[in-house]
């Protein structure tokens, strides 16, 4: 039997790890660790890990151990994180490497992924229950508030000043509410949807035109594609009006003009298994990246749950609905946010063959 070797066996690792010299410094990196570290083999050799990551682990003490005793030493609970994104939850794992006495490997487990996974499947059930509750509630609002609007209109038809400007007043405010009921109901009639081989760029491209000529005319969009992705199954309208919600999101949490970056790549290692043991593959990545202020980290575990929003006169529907969407696409939606930027991630399968 012919056995890969190493160097295989060390870029295919979907585990993020380091190799540490004798130093503490970092000797080698694998392209999971580039990956998820968002930064570069080259950028991180021969450095010590506190000089580009925030751990909060006595990391010293640990390698110390793990060459004392020649055994791995595992670490839980630990935050990590590179100073532009949030701090990750992980696990961390140190193990001898084989008879070097002074080189240590360092697996880095994001606990992230396992929460959001759990986080999503308790979100998506509660958005059901909200989605039913809010449909019933719309349906039976919309006749009373028509009433409402009705009386004011004839109430106005024998008043001037200021008691015009009251019956105004409430004709404006019942139809603003009537218009939300109504996005409450379509939100919850969502079909399912039509799957066909999308291009990911074409779908990318009609929502970003009509973000450039609309709602997004002040910000400054750019793209960064990997030409060669291969093609994913979806409903393309449905994929556009989640882009155009992303978009939209993005550039109405600028104040002012802004900037919006659409980047496109492949991940080997990313793969979704549910509860029910089932899961795919989900290597391709489209990311919505903006440089405003950031979600507010009280809600921002919250923010695909329907009517959490974090603005003031948000319905809190747009993001429930890319959930919702996405959660049919069988894929997956994640957000990383701190001041001054803000990534919303899109994980979606490739298309089989035979489509």
């Amino acid at each position: 039997m012919n056995l890969p070797a190493p160097g295989i066996i060390w870029t295919s690792l979907p585990t993020p790890a380091l190799l540490i010299d004798g130093d503490d410094l970092v000797d080698e990196v694998n392209p999971a660790a580039e990956l998820f570290l968002n930064l570069s083999a080259k950028a991180l050799r021969g450095k010590a890990i506190g000089e580009r990551l925030a751990i909060s682990a006595p990391l010293e003490e640990i390698f110390y151990r793990v060459r004392k005793n020649r055994a791995s030493l595992f670490v839980n609970d630990v935050e990590l994180t590179t100073g532009e994104k949030a701090p990750v939850q992980c696990n961390l794992q140190a193990a001898p490497v084989g008879e070097d006495p002074d080189r240590v490997l360092l697996l880095i487990e994001p606990r992230e992924l396992a929460d959001r996974l759990g986080r999503a499947s308790l979100v998506k059930s509660a958005a059901r229950s909200a989605i039913g509750m809010a449909e019933m509630l719309a349906h039976e609002i919309k006749n009373p508030l028509a009433g409402i609007a009705g009386a004011a209109q004839l109430l106005s038809m024998n008043l001037s000043g200021e008691d015009l400007e009251l019956t105004d007043l409430i004709v404006d405010e019942t139809r603003r509410i009537v218009k939300l009921l109504e996005q409450v109901e379509q939100f919850g009639n969502v079909r399912a949807p039509e799957k066909k081989p999308v291009n990911i760029h074409d779908v990318l491209d009609r929502a970003r035109k009509s973000a450039g000529v609309g709602f997004g005319a002040h910000m400054a969009i750019t793209e960064d594609y990997d030409p060669s992705l291969p093609p994913t199954l979806g409903d393309a309208d449905q994929l556009t009006q989640v882009f155009l919600n992303l978009l939209k999101n993005a550039a109405e949490a600028s104040e002012g003009a802004g900037n919006i970056k659409i980047r496109t790549f492949y991940e080997h290692s990313l793969r979704l298994r549910r509860a029910d043991g089932s899961g795919q593959p989900l290597p391709l990545q489209i990311e919505i990246i903006d440089d405003g202020p950031g979600i507010p980290p009280e809600i921002s575990n919250e923010i695909f749950e329907p009517f959490v929003s974090g603005r003031e006169n948000g319905t809190g529907l747009g993001l429930a609905l890319v959930s919702k969407i996405i959660n049919d696409h069988d894929g997956w939606v994640t957000l990383d946010s701190v001041p001054g930027k803000t990534r919303f991630r899109i994980s979606l399968p490739v298309a089989p063959k035979e489509a």
